[in-house]
């Protein structure tokens, strides 16, 4: 059997009787009030402006730059800069401030936000045939391995282009931007273990002295070129798309640079809700890109030679080493806020049964989701350092940042059509046009980032294919053994029905045998009855479920069923924001009457060993390839310790092998 209840183990269960149920009071995560008002809401204002701008506001050091390219053989001419300009402006003002703030922010699961929680909001009650539903579970899940690749570029390409700060200062210091950059983004992925409840709270303050360093530099150059400000005329934008043919199709490649960090608006709405979001975007962080980006024009303008690196060039000589500091600082507060969202994704995935258990340290006694994952941490900072080692410069790295961006994009303004069509009952003419104006937008800026392909582009997308091939695999494998084991388990009441009749041999004591099946026998149970011939008096049968929501009401926690002979059967219900403490719901049988002393009470696991076999393991049973079958046995045999992972006490928990072919 399954060694462990994870919640990658665990179905939906149904719940027994209202009757048998009694209040449970486990701490839960705070709530982030719907419409915070003064102090209150400047203070989350000033937080979202560090957590959730960190990256679309490192955008600047080299968006524009990238647009001037060789390669798309763009000479830096006033109708040129006009045209560049009036696109990224209305890039930004459509995809962020219409679709994600004005439209995807509203696609809250219980006040959380991301494509996970956007995914598992969309299944809740879904009624559509099996494969349309695999398709959007297929979609969600891949991008969600985009965002991967995403938090891997975005550290790398963040920091580099802070350090090329440096050859704007002197050419002779080229030769330190990649050993810097390296030193940067090790001390960054080894402070991680540390977490970031306290250097997080300089993050708003140090990214609010970073906008109004960019917005002034900007607006200073716009002073000297005030005609610059004609490029808000969406016509620039549209007549150096049809005059440039090919090559302004493919500078929006570069483009799509500055809306990179969209998706975090979404992602961390639940720890600072809708309104902070949306005030800092129209406060503070849409003017000061725009002055930044205007002035960057402006300066293109005086000088076409500073095309070369934009950003850097507004600033006076004597500001450039105040400039580059605050740009790393800004840059390694972007890439914290990609590693943390890594980390909440990772998390949701183990939850909802998409990735097998991994180690989650809390880092914070006060700040949920303040979490640190190991595993995750190290095979991001490895990704990291191999992309500057390979690719050596920002403007490289730019041509595999853009897939991963807009891949997402494409994927989120899909199901979000499916949501608002299928769950708020939208008239089709109004998801049809949500979807064609949005999705047509987003994919143009795929199709231009996918054109770079060959030259990195393939990066965010192998990693997305591994991690959802990983993904995919675990929940198949799962499924597959989970059939497998109800081929073989005893019906529980044949079973109390023998136990009643024979005259078995009761210890005093508690036993819990944790199990990922709320009906049937747990195999384990069968195996200790066979080798030891003996029961306690009470024996617990605990699942953990996790339901598709964020998280499970204090009264719906806890299921508490009383089976007769001394057995329970214990259903404890969380949700995919939240983390299963067996102790709590101890305390809940405890509470309910049920003897479970912790010094009296022992904890039963099963410990399986897979053996993978061609085909189904019955006729018309779920099945996969042999090789995905052994890359499930290799991630089941390396996945986290239910013992751990539930933070039992070693010296209460027993372990019983067995082999399954599967």
């Amino acid at each position: 059997m399954p060694d462990s209840p994870s919640p990658d183990d665990i179905p939906p269960d149904p719940r027994p009787s209202a009757a048998m149920t009694s209040e449970y009071r486990p701490p839960e995560r705070h709530h982030v009030e719907a419409h915070p008002t003064g102090k209150r809401l400047a203070v989350l204002t000033l937080t979202a402006l560090g957590v959730v701008y960190g990256d679309i506001g490192t955008s600047p050091l080299y968006a524009l730059r990238e647009c001037f390219k060789p390669e798309y053989g763009l000479a830096a001419t006033p109708e040129n800069v006009y045209g560049i300009l009036s696109l990224i402006l209305w890039v930004l003002i459509l995809v962020v401030s219409v679709k994600y703030i004005v439209f995807i922010l509203r696609a809250d699961n219980r006040g959380e936000g991301g494509i996970l929680a956007m995914l598992a909001l969309l299944l809740q009650g879904q009624t559509d045939s099996l494969k349309r539903r695999l398709l959007l579970i297929a979609l969600g899940l891949f991008g969600a391995a985009l965002l991967y690749g995403d938090g891997m570029i975005t550290p790398a390409i963040s920091v580099l282009s802070a350090m090329e700060g440096l050859t704007v200062v002197s050419k002779n210091f080229e030769y330190l931007v990649i050993p810097f950059t390296l030193a940067i983004l090790v001390g960054l992925f080894l402070a991680q273990r540390l977490g970031t409840a306290s250097v997080g709270k300089i993050f708003g303050p140090v990214t609010l002295v970073w906008f109004l360093t960019i917005g002034g530099l900007g607006l200073h150059e716009i002073l000297r070129e005030p005609a610059i400000l004609a490029a808000a005329n969406p016509w620039y934008a549209l007549k150096f798309a049809f005059t440039h043919g090919a090559a302004g199709f493919l500078v929006l490649g570069a483009v799509v640079l500055a809306v990179t960090g969209a998706e975090a608006l979404y992602a961390d709405m639940g720890h600072f809700g809708k309104k902070p979001i949306r005030l800092a975007w129209f406060v503070m962080v849409l003017p000061a890109l725009m002055l930044n980006y205007f002035g960057q024009g402006a300066l293109i303008l005086r000088d076409p030679l500073a095309a070369e690196n934009p950003f850097f060039l507004l600033a006076p000589r004597v500001m450039l080493y105040p400039l580059i500091a605050l740009a790393t600082v800004a840059a390694i507060i972007a890439s914290q806020a990609m590693i943390s969202g890594a980390f909440s994704l990772t998390q949701q995935c183990i939850q909802l049964g998409y990735s097998p258990r991994m180690t989650i340290k809390h880092t914070s006694a006060s700040e949920f989701g303040q979490i640190y994952i190991p595993e995750v941490n190290y095979a991001i900072m490895v990704g990291c350092l191999v992309l500057v080692l390979a690719f050596r410069d920002s403007t490289s790295l730019g041509a595999a940042y853009g897939i991963a961006v807009t891949g997402t994009f494409m994927i989120t303004t899909t199901i979000y059509t499916v949501i608002s069509a299928t769950r708020w009952k939208w008239p089709l003419w109004q998801s049809a046009l949500f979807f064609a104006v949005f999705f047509t937008l987003d994919a143009a800026l795929f199709g231009a980032s996918l054109l770079k392909f060959i030259h990195g582009g393939w990066v965010p997308l192998a990693v997305a294919v591994v991690l959802f091939t990983l993904m995919t695999t675990w929940k198949r494998g799962r499924e597959i053994l989970r059939d497998r084991l109800q081929d073989i388990a005893l019906p529980l009441d044949l079973f109390l029905e023998d136990v009643g009749q024979r005259a078995r041999a009761r210890v005093p004591g508690t036993a819990v045998f944790m199990t990922s099946e709320s009906a049937g026998v747990p195999v384990v149970l069968l195996h200790h009855l066979k080798h030891n011939k003996v029961l306690h008096e009470t024996v617990i049968l605990l699942s953990i479920a996790t339901d598709e929501v964020p998280e499970v009401p204090r009264a719906e926690r806890v299921k508490i069923e009383a089976l007769g002979q001394g057995f329970f059967r214990v259903i404890a219900h969380y949700g995919f924001m939240e983390s299963a403490d067996v102790k709590e719901v101890l305390q809940k049988c405890r509470d309910f009457g049920i003897a479970a002393r912790p010094l009296d009470t022992s904890y039963y696991l099963g410990r399986e060993r897979l053996i993978p076999r061609r085909g189904p393991w019955k006729k018309g049973g779920l099945s996969m390839s042999i090789v995905r079958k052994k890359i499930f046995g290799i991630m089941s045999r390396n996945a986290r310790s239910a013992t751990e992972y539930f933070q039992l006490p070693p010296n209460r928990v027993v372990e019983l092998g067995t082999q399954i072919e599967f």
